[in-house]
């Protein structure tokens, strides 16, 4: 008979498997604002999973490692674009968001 794994682990596999399916939807996604918010969330993802005892210190290092990956793209998403004549369109967005709280 085999074990079934623990709460925990199932929890764990089911979040790199969510993750897995964020960074799909991620690569089909083309409005920015939604690639800013999967990239935060996978890169807080992988940061979770870095830190589970559960995942082989190998797999760890890997995770760690995908969360700085992801961390600096959505900061590079964060950073307003710029077009030649004005701010970017998420600038705009967001400012324009602020102004309606």
């Amino acid at each position: 008979m085999t074990s079934s794994p623990c709460p925990l682990e199932s929890a764990c596999l089911a979040l790199w498997a969510a993750t897995l399916s964020l960074m799909t939807a991620y690569m089909q996604q083309r409005a920015p604002a939604h690639r800013l918010l999967l990239a935060r969330r996978i890169a807080a993802n992988f940061d979770t999973l870095s830190q589970q005892a559960s995942f082989a210190p190998a797999s760890r290092d890997a995770f760690a490692r995908l969360h700085s990956r992801w961390h600096g793209i959505a900061e590079g998403l964060a950073r307003p674009a710029t077009l030649p004549g004005g701010p970017g369109l998420l600038e705009r967005l967001l400012a324009g968001a602020q102004q309606r709280l």
